[in-house]
């Protein structure tokens, strides 16, 4: 008797001490495990990059900002043709039918003419054209703005499918894992030898997880659905997966240079301080409305009309002379209007000190997140070894009677969820990095080739990590 209460305990000190010395290796069993069974990963051909660059093409945002940029060109266009000589050509003739005590005629009449209007001194012009310059720096920025914005949602969205794929491969993994271990438990209740508790609480689970596989199978073609809204086309094919090998890093520089960086190029604070000019141009413009203004004319008419359109001799005309217009009253319409583009100007004013605050936030937040996520990352890979290797335990410890099955389920469960964890934090940090990049004004091509250099191309990838173990009964 002593010999049988003894066995189970020295089977599992043994176990535990070849535990411990069994090598520690991320996101992978300590003991040996049969290839999983998830797609290979070869099949992978659609990464972050060919996507954005489909995107840039297809997204509405970017292709309407770019024509709002081109139509602000065009009304810079029109403001500084005003300042230009103003050339128009007439023609005209007229049949004329005069009656009086002396004839009664009718006569045709002919007159050509030309005129030039030149301003020379035109303040309001000046300044509607000062505004529309402006203008395009603000369109130019939202522009890049919205790029921006777009590669950020576009990234969210990749790393949001890809997170459905996982959870779907990993809740049907861990159906798998609990579906092995319910058969174990339903054949030693046939032999009497383990509780009804342990076959009901593994049953409960697995309907659980097939339960939650419905739904993770919803999502993933949910979240496929979002990332075909931005490319334009349904996305269908395989998404690169993370490298089990790349290393992450923020970066070199500190949180104050990146914070300096995001007030020198951040593209929406760059646009409101080019809103505050164009408002400022708007008062300037609004104040010439008290400003007299100077034309040049110039004119020549050819005709046969004289006066009271009495036919005469075919003249020649020249006429040259200068208009000088001065504004006295005009109802104190004026005056308002400088009133509303002054509150104008302090309205983009206190807009752009409101979006200065908002940059530095949100690159000091974006920084401190993507930071965080390096260190949880390392603290999740430890967590997943930990977890793997008690997971391994009590399924060895099960078979030798040491443990209940309620055990081994509990350790399966700290497994996968120790591996949806480090999954989840690997793509919440390439998203915040995203982010912070996207205030400081760098989100370009250049650093989507840079996060799409941590994806897996097609001849190296790496499939979802999940344990398929088929223990012994």
């Amino acid at each position: 008797m002593i010999v049988r209460r003894l066995f189970p305990c020295l089977m599992l000190s043994l176990l535990s001490v070849q535990i411990q010395a069994a090598e520690v290796k991320i996101a992978e069993p300590a003991t040996a495990k049969p290839p999983a069974t998830s797609v290979s990963a070869k099949t992978y051909t659609a990464d972050l990059l060919s996507l954005y660059r489909e995107s840039r093409l297809e997204d509405p945002r970017v292709l309407a900002s770019y024509a709002r940029n081109l139509a602000s060109q065009a009304h810079a266009d029109e403001a500084f043709g005003s300042l230009l000589p103003q050339i128009t050509a007439q023609a005209g003739g007229n049949r004329i039918k005069q009656t009086n005590e002396l004839q009664d005629q009718v006569y045709n009449s002919e007159n050509y003419s030309i005129s030039l209007s030149q301003a020379l001194y035109n303040k309001a012009a000046w300044e509607n054209y000062q505004k529309y310059k402006k203008t395009i720096k603000q369109t130019e920025s939202e522009s890049v703005e919205a790029q921006a914005e777009a590669a950020l949602d576009l990234a969210q969205r990749y790393f949001a499918a890809l997170a459905a794929d996982d959870e779907l491969e990993l809740t049907e993994a861990e159906l798998r894992t609990n579906q092995g271990s319910l058969d174990r438990v339903n054949a030693l209740y046939a032999k009497q030898l383990a509780m009804i508790t342990d076959v009901l609480d593994l049953r409960a689970r697995v309907d659980t997880l097939a339960a939650q596989a419905v739904d993770d199978r919803n999502q993933v073609r949910v979240s496929r659905a979002a990332l075909s809204e931005i490319v334009g086309r349904p996305v269908t094919e395989k998404l690169s997966r993370i490298r089990t090998d790349a290393q992450f890093k923020v970066s070199d520089q500190s949180l104050d240079t990146w914070v300096q960086n995001a007030l020198q190029e951040n593209p929406t604070l760059k646009a409101n301080i080019a809103a505050v000019d164009v408002a400022e141009a708007g008062v300037r413009g609004g104040n010439a409305g008290h400003y007299p203004t100077l034309a040049l004319q110039l004119s020549a008419q050819n005709t046969n009309e004289g006066y009271n359109n009495a036919l005469a001799p075919k003249t020649d005309s020249y006429v040259a002379g200068l208009v000088l217009q001065v504004p006295i009253y005009s109802g104190g319409s004026t005056s308002a209007r400088v009133r509303g583009l002054v509150q104008d100007q302090i309205s983009a004013e206190q807009q752009l000190e409101a979006t200065r605050r908002q940059v530095v936030k949100e690159t000091t937040n974006a920084y401190l997140t993507a930071d965080s996520n390096v260190e949880k990352m390392r603290a999740n890979v430890n967590a997943l070894n930990s977890a793997t290797q008690a997971s391994i335990a009590s399924q060895k410890s099960f078979a030798y009677g040491v443990v209940n099955a309620v055990d081994v389920l509990n350790a399966t469960q700290a497994e996968f969820k120790a591996r949806r964890d480090l999954l989840k934090t690997q793509y919440d940090f390439i998203t915040n990095l995203f982010v912070l990049n996207r205030w400081a004004g760098k989100v370009s091509t250049e650093s989507v080739e840079s996060v799409n250099a941590w994806l897996s191309n097609n001849s190296t990838t790496d499939p979802v990590p999940v344990p398929d173990r088929k223990s012994k009964q």
